[in-house]
């Protein structure tokens, strides 16, 4: 049994939540203030909407495998996140260090010049936004996987090295630093 899956999930005044489609490949819509979600539902997996909750469980079974009591949990959370998502939102905010480094936002295309011999352009999908605040990057949107995998693609042009430290990290992340060859020269 899924101690996550199992939960209910309240549903907020102001999100509607639909479930479209065919039996056996039903879609859960889901609309708010910030915009709205979809999601294909796993016919291994069957929701409900009852009474304001939504209710998540399993197609009756004899035998459940470890993979199908791991999606119960899994749209669980996905679910919740969309509520969230359409409610309050997600971001993701990343640090440039560096001399010389910056990151500009052009119309919605996010544009970082990172020391590399031309700009480096990020095209922005549908449903997140970029902004830039002096040297940090935020990312933000309704979808939370796909916030995450901007984030992920703005720092991937550009890790932070473990020398100086220069280059894109996320706001938090400790970077471990290792010595240089004349520090570790003279230690011996």
């Amino acid at each position: 049994m899924s101690r996550i899956g199992k939960k209910t999930i309240k549903i907020p005044a102001d999100v509607k939540v639909e479930i479209k489609g065919p039996e056996g490949h039903p879609e859960l819509w889901v609309s708010g203030p910030k915009g709205e979600l979809v999601q294909k539902i796993n016919p291994q997996v069957k929701v409900e909407v009852k009474n304001g909750e939504i209710l998540i469980s399993l197609k009756e079974k004899e035998f459940l495998s470890t993979k199908e009591r791991a999606l119960w949990g899994l749209f669980r959370a996905v679910i919740a996140n969309m509520i969230t998502g359409v409610t309050i939102g997600f971001e993701k905010k990343l640090e440039i260090e560096g001399i010389g480094y910056k990151a500009a936002v052009e119309g919605t295309d996010l544009v970082l010049n990172v020391g590399l011999t031309h700009p480096i352009k990020i095209k922005c999908p549908s449903g997140i936004k970029f902004s830039v605040e002096k040297n940090t990057i935020i990312v933000s949107g309704s979808d939370k996987e796909k916030v995450g995998q901007i984030a992920a693609i703005i720092r991937k042009t550009k890790k932070a090295e473990p020398y100086k430290g220069k280059g894109i990290k996320y706001v938090g992340e400790k970077i471990i630093r290792k010595e240089g060859k004349k520090v570790v020269a003279a230690k011996t």
